[in-house]
């Protein structure tokens, strides 16, 4: 995983080793993963946090990261969370095209909050969407699953 977020985030500091290890360590911890893309989060509560979604670059625009990402709102769905949240940079315009297409919605503003390899810093956009609960029609009687 670390490897992949070393080329995934060329233009930021990337996840070292250490760091995914500390956090799966949690018990709040949710990983989901293809071959190529994970997404690494927390779910708290009714809320579910993105906290990293790398894609290693040869893979991109496969379907790797969308397919990682459903796995992550099934599994944060199944575990109670009702929303999931995630912030990136202001200027990564295609993260924020992907999860504008995945649903999310822009809903907050962080001034500042990314550091940049070269000093400057980039503003984080907050961005969420709900995770509607599955439900099957049985009878007539909505029956929710999961």
């Amino acid at each position: 995983m670390a490897d992949i977020a070393a080329r995934a985030y060329a233009h930021m500091a990337p996840w070292s080793a250490a760091q995914i290890e500390a956090t799966l360590a949690q018990p709040q911890a949710l990983l989901t993963a293809t071959d190529h893309a994970y997404v690494l989060g927390l779910v708290i509560a009714d809320q579910a946090e993105i906290l990293a979604l790398a894609t290693d670059p040869a893979f991109q625009r496969r379907g790797e990261a969308a397919r990682a990402l459903l796995s992550f709102h099934d599994a944060a769905r199944r575990r109670g969370a009702g929303e999931v949240f995630l912030e990136v940079a202001a200027a990564n315009d295609g993260a924020r095209a992907f999860y504008a297409g995945q649903g999310y919605a822009e809903t907050g503003l962080r001034k500042g909050y990314y550091q940049q390899a070269d000093g400057r810093h980039d503003d984080a956009v907050i961005m969420s969407r709900a995770l509607p609960s599955r439900h099957r029609h049985k009878g007539g009687d909505a029956v929710k699953t999961g």
